[in-house]
């Protein structure tokens, strides 16, 4: 998917850098590069009704958003005179305002943040009142004090001269892209998301458009580089998805194989009653006198250095939810404990447990209890020191 995802993105990225060099050089109608823009960005909404299935309401508003800002920019592009100039730059302000707002709640729900249902009601009154304020030119002079229209190189053109209430829709902007890098640093510190590839593709997707953003405020340059940004941004986005998708799909097919495993005979259950005293769910169900020669020992078994590096380093590989089962098997849980805990089903906890076990360097939750018990030991026998 990763690779899929780059194969994708290299030949935006070509488009952009032409179009870029197009527009400096003067070589190139910009309408005709924003044009480009407008296609891919249709192209792109189609992919995501097709792709996206679950939680596609946030997908569709920020997809939709960004061929509303490319066809806005289009529109001003090819643009005649003043009032129509007016009216496609209020078209990409429309998209412009709602885009922030449906990245961070595709941001929240990928890094499993549950917000209040009021949140997202808030915001979007907010992204209302701030498109009412960038549509006011041309009505009233308190976002632009004057604003004339020219055709510049055969593109249209607003010359515009900020007026008092301009700075609000930077602040807007910049609340969002300060929202964004807080959630994802949070998630990241935390480690309360799957993986550390998907905040690395969280991010590249924010700090994309906001290094574009800046270049913009800080140049004068004709050409709206946040028209291919965003395209880019949505491309990480759309990935990051299939990746997840991908992802809880090969979890069902684990959970479905482990499911229509062959059932093992009477002699083959009493040829292997040993080994199986060694999983979880023996150690769960078997007599007290069991659990005792079960249960580790001060100085029972020796645990090497090694051992106790990578079970270490283990520990802080894993994710949120291995991490509660972890905690749940030292604190003493039983199987059916961590399953009524969780809320998942046997087979789920079973490939957590492959997860865990691989992490941490262990062959059954007996080797786990007993590593971690000999960690206890040397923290005490340092503290004692």
């Amino acid at each position: 998917m990763t690779k899929r995802l780059f194969l994708t993105t290299l030949p935006l990225l070509s488009l952009g850098l032409y179009g870029c060099t197009a527009a400096s050089g003067k070589t190139a109608s910009l309408s005709t590069i924003y044009a480009a823009t407008t296609v891919l960005s249709l192209l792109l909404l189609a992919a995501c009704l097709l792709l996206v299935r679950k939680k596609r309401g946030s997908f569709l508003l920020l997809f939709s958003s960004v061929l509303v800002v490319n066809a806005g920019y289009t529109l001003l592009s090819v643009s005649n005179d003043l009032q129509t100039a007016l009216n496609a730059n209020r078209i990409a302000y429309l998209g412009s305002v709602f885009l922030p707002y449906a990245m961070l709640l595709i941001i929240l729900d990928v890094a499993n943040i549950r917000y209040k249902k009021w949140l997202p009601i808030s915001l979007f009154i907010l992204a209302l009142a701030i498109f009412s304020l960038a549509a006011s030119p041309g009505i009233l002079d308190v976002y632009y004090k004057e604003v004339s229209f020219a055709i510049v190189n055969g593109t249209g053109t607003l010359i515009k001269v900020y007026g008092p209430l301009h700075p609000l829709y930077m602040i807007y902007l910049l609340g969002y892209f300060i929202a964004m890098v807080a959630v994802i640093l949070q998630v990241t510190l935390k480690k309360t998301i799957e993986s550390a590839l998907h905040a690395f593709v969280l991010a590249i997707a924010v700090f994309v458009n906001i290094g574009v953003w800046l270049i913009e405020q800080l140049t004068d340059i004709p050409f709206e580089f946040l028209s291919v940004s965003y395209i880019i941004s949505e491309l990480f986005l759309l990935g990051l998805h299939l990746m997840i998708r991908e992802n809880l799909h090969l979890k069902e097919q684990l959970s479905a194989k482990e499911n229509s495993a062959p059932l093992v005979s009477p002699a083959e259950e009493n040829d292997n009653a040993l080994s199986e005293l060694t999983s979880e769910e023996s150690f769960d169900e078997c007599a007290p006198a069991c659990k005792e020669e079960l249960t580790p020992k001060k100085g029972s078994e020796s645990v090497t250095a090694e051992e106790i590096d990578g079970f270490l380093k283990g520990i802080e590989a894993l994710t949120p939810t291995e991490r509660a089962i972890f905690d749940a098997y030292l604190s003493g849980a039983t199987t059916k404990d961590v399953l009524t805990m969780l809320g998942i089903k046997e087979n789920t906890l079973k490939f957590h447990n492959k997860n865990i076990y691989g992490k941490l360097g262990v062959g059954s939750r007996r080797r786990l209890a007993l590593v971690h018990r000999a960690i206890e030991e040397a923290n005490e026998i340092s503290e004692e020191e």
